[in-house]
């Protein structure tokens, strides 16, 4: 894959979790590496130097404007928010419609390397689907290919992205990055970030 393919940060929790809206806000502004939760994964996806899209709630929205232009943000309503992930991630593909394909970052996975991202988008070349794994155990991101491009927009539902991976051959990304499989959302995700930072510092 090529530089045009996209990166997709998702910032939008998970319509059937009680870390939505407003809430999930709230979890993406703690404090991480000199930012925020929000602030540390835009950084590290824009380092690896692809297209990036945020798609986020209104008022994350504003605040990302602070490291990233406007016009690569997608801010959903409430009514969109309930629909889950999956809506997220087809509004980001309509809104990327000309990528080679889409490399799907939760905004709570803020350790993820840029060379993560590339390596699972690279992989796109030859899979429909590719995703990360470190030492055997599944993370994220998730990679799309662009001839996926009329499933990935018609999804709706938190579970839509995994059920449409799910029927097609993945190419499994090997990473020496732990940071995949770290979910900073949780509060044990996110002491390990804040460890790994430090460590880091």
């Amino acid at each position: 894959m090529s530089a045009r393919t996209a990166i997709v940060v998702l910032a939008t929790g998970r319509a059937g979790g009680t870390a939505r809206g407003d809430a999930f806000s709230a979890v993406l502004e703690q404090p991480l590496q000199r930012s925020t939760m929000l602030g540390t994964t835009l950084r590290h996806a824009l380092a690896a130097e692809w297209p990036l899209l945020l798609v986020t709630t209104p008022s994350l929205a504003h605040k990302a404007s602070r490291w990233i232009a406007t016009r690569d943000i997608v801010a959903l309503d409430d009514a969109e928010l309930a629909r889950g992930r999956g809506r997220a991630l087809a509004m980001a593909v309509a809104e990327r419609a000309d990528a080679d394909g889409w490399v799907v970052l939760p905004a709570e996975r803020p350790l993820v390397r840029p060379s993560t991202l590339r390596a699972v988008g690279t992989a796109l070349a030859t899979h429909a689907v590719a995703h990360a794994q470190h030492r055997g155990q599944r993370g994220e991101p998730t990679g799309y290919a662009a001839e996926l491009f009329s499933e990935l927009i018609a999804l709706d539902g938190d579970d839509a992205p995994r059920r449409l991976a799910a029927r097609y051959p993945a190419a499994v990304v090997e990473v020496d990055d732990p940071g995949v499989l770290v979910d900073a959302a949780s509060d044990e995700g996110m002491t390990l970030a804040r460890a790994a930072a430090a460590d880091v510092a």
